[in-house]
C-alpha cells in the first residue's frame, strides 16, 4: 500500500477545515433553532450577559437629564453606547477573569507540562489547544510558555496548537461573545478557533517545520520544580489578584475599543463601512485579516469594535477574521516570536494562521444567513 506523503497529509488536513467549519456552524444553528432553547439563549445573551436592561436604564436617565432630543442625536447615542459598553464589559471582564483564574490555578506551568507530555499525535494537539482555553494570556505572554514547553521536550504540534489557541480562545471569550452576538456565533467562534489551533499545530509538526527553532531555546534548561497543591483560600486569593493585575493591563484597551466602537456605531457613516467591509465586497475578509495584524489588543479590546461593526451590518465572517488576526497575529507578538523561531518557521506559522483565518471568514460570510 502506497504511503501518503507528509505534504499530502498536511494538504488533506488543511482542506478539511472548510467541511469542519460548515459542520460547526450547522450544529450551532440547530442548537439555537429549537424554539424553547432559542428563547432561553436569547434571554441569557441579551438580558443577563448582554445587560440590555442597563442600556435601557441609561437611556431613561439621559432622557430625564438632557431630553429625548439629545438621546436621539448621534453624539447622545454615542455617549450612551460608550457608558453602557464600558460598564458591561468591565463588569463581565472582572467576573470572568475571577472564574477563569480560579480554574487556571489548577494548571500551573509544571502541571501543564506533565499533562501535555502524556499524550501523542492528534490527541496531544487537541489537549494543547484545549489547555490554551484555560490560560487567558495575550499572544505576547503566551510565547514564554511556548519556549518553556519546547525546552521540556513537548512536541512542536502541541506547543503551536497551544500558542494559537491561548490568545485566541478562552472561556471568557465565549461568555463575552455570547453577550454581544448570541450563543450560536460564540460557540462557533470557539470551535473554529480550537480547530484552527489543532490543524495549525498538526501541519507544523507533520511537515517537520517545528524543528526550526532558535538554538538558545533548545539549549536552555527546563526547570522542573515541584508544584504544591493550593487550598481553596489560596485559589480565591490568586483569582482575586489576577482580576486586579489583568484589569490594570487591559482597561485601556477596553476604553479605546469602546471609544472606537462608539464612533463606528453612531458617527461613522454606514455607507463608508459598507464600502470597505460590506458583505457584498469580496475583499472584506482580506482587508479585515490584514488590518488586524498591526493592532495589539486581546479579545476584550476587540469585542466593542466587533459589536459596532455587527450592528452596522458587517458580515460575521469579516468580524471574526478581524478579531482573530488581532489576537493571534499582532505585530508585537510576531516580533517576540521571531526571537524564538527561525524565519522559515515564523513565515510558515503566519501563513498557516492567515490562510485559516481567511477560510473561516469566507465560510462564515457564506453561511451568515444561519445566524439571522
Amino acid at each position: 500500500m502506497k504511503k501518503i506523503s507528509t505534504k499530502s497529509k498536511a494538504i488533506i488536513i488543511a482542506f478539511s477545515i472548510l467541511f469542519s467549519i460548515g459542520l460547526a456552524v450547522l450544529i450551532a444553528w440547530l442548537i439555537a433553532g429549537v424554539n424553547g432553547i432559542s428563547v432561553l439563549f436569547a434571554f441569557v445573551s441579551k438580558q443577563l450577559l448582554g445587560m440590555k436592561w442597563l442600556n435601557d436604564l441609561i437611556g431613561l436617565a439621559f432622557t430625564g437629564m438632557f431630553g429625548a432630543e439629545f438621546v436621539q442625536s448621534i453624539w447622545g447615542a454615542a455617549l450612551q453606547f460608550f457608558i453602557y459598553d464600558i460598564i458591561k464589559i468591565i463588569f463581565l471582564l472582572c467576573m470572568l477573569i475571577f472564574i477563569v483564574s480560579y480554574i487556571q490555578s489548577y494548571f500551573p506551568p509544571e502541571r501543564t507540562k506533565l499533562i501535555l507530555g502524556k499524550h501523542k499525535g492528534i490527541v496531544a494537539n487537541v489537549m494543547g489547544a484545549m489547555l490554551g482555553t484555560v490560560t487567558p494570556f495575550c499572544s505576547c505572554s503566551s510565547i514564554p510558555l511556548f519556549v518553556g514547553f519546547t525546552r521540556a521536550g513537548i512536541s512542536s504540534g502541541v506547543t503551536f496548537s497551544f500558542l494559537i489557541s491561548s490568545p485566541l480562545v478562552d472561556l471568557g471569550a465565549l461568555i463575552l461573545l455570547a453577550s454581544v452576538f448570541g450563543f450560536p456565533i460564540a460557540i462557533s467562534y470557539v470551535f473554529v478557533g480550537l480547530l484552527l489551533a489543532v490543524i495549525g499545530g498538526t501541519i507544523i509538526e507533520k511537515t517537520g517545520l517545528g524543528k526550526n527553532v532558535q538554538e538558545f531555546v533548545l539549549q536552555g534548561e527546563s526547570v522542573n520544580t515541584e508544584f504544591l497543591e493550593s487550598t481553596r483560600k489560596d485559589r480565591l486569593v490568586y483569582a482575586r489578584d489576577q482580576v486586579w493585575n489583568t484589569f490594570k493591563k487591559v482597561w485601556l484597551y477596553v476604553v479605546v475599543g469602546v471609544g472606537v466602537g462608539a464612533l463606528i456605531h453612531n458617527i461613522v457613516p454606514n455607507d463608508w463601512i459598507q464600502l470597505v467591509l460590506g458583505q457584498d465586497k469580496w475583499y472584506s475578509v482580506l482587508v479585515a485579516s490584514i488590518v488586524g495584524v498591526p493592532m495589539y489588543a486581546d479579545i476584550f479590546g476587540t469585542i466593542p469594535v466587533a459589536e459596532a461593526l455587527f450592528y452596522n451590518g458587517v458580515g460575521v465572517g469579516t468580524i471574526l477574521s478581524l478579531m482573530m488576526s488581532v489576537t493571534a497575529l499582532s505585530l508585537p507578538s510576531m516580533i517576540m516570536l521571531s526571537k524564538a523561531v527561525k524565519p522559515k518557521l515564523l513565515f510558515a506559522f503566519i501563513l498557516i494562521v492567515v490562510i485559516g483565518i481567511i477560510a473561516i471568514g469566507y465560510t462564515f460570510n457564506a453561511l451568515g444567513f444561519l445566524f439571522v
